[in-house]
């Protein structure tokens, strides 16, 4: 009988059941682990569910593999969602476990008595003869005994009113234990715009009394540099500070999502968010902002977002954004969520060398972004560099490093391997780029708060960056330099100079599309 119960567990092992409701599809087997014994065990990316039965017999373990139905995006996306209509209904419920009783019962016993036949067979070609009825019977009974005990064993354990105990682990397990906290991330980002405006009202009048007279020049773009979002519904701060500091565009490092799924931030409002700012919201993606090499699907939703700018919307094309003057570029990370995490400096070369190959024979940028500190490194041909990734604020020479806006997002707050697993909330930040009419970074204000999410704001720290003490490459400018050469008192003749610019506020916003260059024309010109 032992033997038919486990060629039963084996067969719904190798043939799990599917059953759906109208968002959700599972594949369902049978374990005979003792550690999944009356248990219905569901491994996700964000943690397992565990449900305890307290029935009257033992019963086989169930593990259930949990998919959404890519359906389910267009029940995010319509307004006011709710937790509750992403709920399978009692009526589907039901639905589902009649058909996986059906569905594994079937496959339990198509397993067992295949198991019952082999040894019957291998009984008879031992003895060299046909089985007999009382061996055909023997067999038969434990077959019969194998679906029959497994079966009511199933049926009697796995009801509503006998689930002994709910747990969950990972970021599941700390949803749960937080979920009053979490609820209310927005609404707390709302509550917490007052702060905001009295620490930026401060930060101005302070920059306004001990900042030199020099950083008091006539601005042509003030930018908002933020980074790795995660999944954070705070763009009512955001909003903020675009309003109360004149921003004229934001400049997103990347890292937007936590796991790559576009279904994350239309869950949470990050693309409405985003289309209230009003203004140009540049963005390049993040090694958290897809699921594979060649995921695009956050790229493509972002695209229909009104006022968001794409940096490298493809992997044929670029994006150049002028704002007030100020040229803006940037790429991609190639990296996505789950990828090996290993030699990460070596695997952006690829794409910075794509970058730099396409803007070799341009006017040189006055910022060129991308996520990791990796990425940006060795682009000689820009005069401001930054990316994020790192979660804390550096300048290294004209590379700026951007703390994460959102303090790493809401899952990022639980602290790892405790019992309680509170959250602590690690530092939120962000930068205001100042431009001057001559293109130069005028100034770089650096603002480090934390707590949003917890509801008690606190502000850390105020730093403003003389934008002229920042160390830059000498310009590159190759295609607006003036072809006048200029000889030194050796003689010799000097590389010619980027003829002057002026940038003015005045002048509004435009985009230029840049095309990639084919990869064997890129190598030539490395």
């Amino acid at each position: 009988m032992l033997a038919c119960i486990g060629g039963g567990v084996a067969a719904t092992t190798l043939f799990p059941s599917t059953v759906e409701t109208i968002n959700y599809r599972a594949q369902l087997r049978l374990s005979v682990s003792p550690e999944d014994v009356s248990s219905l065990h569901a491994p996700t990316i964000f943690g397992d569910i565990n449900l305890d039965f307290n029935g009257p017999v033992m019963a086989p373990g169930v593990l259930a593999g949990v998919q959404v139905k890519p359906t389910i995006t267009e029940l995010l996306a319509q307004p006011k969602v709710s937790i509750k209509a992403l709920q399978p209904g009692p009526l589907e419920l039901s639905n589902a476990a009649k058909d996986a009783v059906v569905s594994m019962g079937g496959r339990f016993a198509v397993g067992s008595l295949l198991v019952a036949a082999l040894v019957v067979g291998g009984y008879a070609v031992w003895r060299r003869r046909r089985p007999s009825v009382r061996v055909l019977g023997v067999a038969g009974t434990c077959w019969v005994l194998a679906c029959g005990l497994t079966g009511v064993s199933i049926w009697q354990t796995y009801q509503p009113d006998r689930l002994d105990a709910f747990r969950t682990t990972g970021i599941l397990g700390a949803v749960q234990r937080n979920a009053d906290l979490l609820n209310g991330v927005e609404t707390r980002a709302q509550q917490t715009t007052p702060y905001l405006k009295n620490l930026l009202a401060l930060s101005a009048a302070l920059q306004d009394k001990y900042t030199p007279q020099s950083l008091n020049e006539p601005v042509a773009a003030r930018i908002l540099l933020v980074s790795d979002i995660h999944g954070g519904q705070q763009y009512p701060l955001m909003k903020t500070i675009v309003k109360e500091e004149n921003i004229d565009a934001v400049v997103d490092l990347g890292d937007l999502l936590n796991f790559g799924a576009v279904t994350e931030g239309d869950t949470v409002g990050l693309f409405k968010g985003i289309a209230s700012l009003g203004v140009p919201y540049v963005f390049v993606r993040g090694n958290h902002d897809a699921q594979s090499a060649g995921d695009t699907r956050l790229l493509e939703r972002l695209a229909k977002v009104p006022n968001v700018v794409l940096l490298q919307p493809d992997e044929k094309t670029y994006t150049e954004l002028t704002v007030g003057g100020v040229r803006i570029a940037g790429f991609n990370d190639p990296r996505w969520f789950g990828d090996d995490n290993r030699n990460n400096a070596a695997k952006q070369v690829p794409a910075r060398d794509a970058f730099k190959a396409a803007f070799a024979d341009r006017p040189q940028p006055d910022l060129v972004v991308s996520h990791e500190p990796g990425a940006v490194k060795d682009i000689e041909r820009a005069d401001l560099l930054a990316h994020g990734h790192m979660h804390s604020n550096s300048l290294d020479g004209n590379i700026i490093g951007v703390g994460t806006f959102t303090g790493g997002g809401p899952f990022s707050h639980f602290l790892e391997g405790t019992d309680s697993e509170e959250l602590t909330g690690q530092p939120s930040a962000f930068d205001i780029a100042v431009f001057g009419q001559d293109c130069q970074l005028t100034s770089l204000t650096r603002y480090q708060f934390r707590n949003v999410i917890e509801g008690r704001p606190a502000y850390d720290d105020v730093t403003l960056v003389n934008g002229s003490r920042i160390e830059r490459p000498a310009k590159q400018d190759s295609a607006a330099a003036t072809p006048t050469p200029t000889a030194s008192a050796s003689g010799s003749t000097a590389a010619p100079q980027p003829a002057p610019r002026t940038c003015s506020s005045l002048s509004g916003t435009s985009r230029e599309q840049v095309p990639a260059v084919p990869s064997d024309a890129a190598q030539g010109t490395g």
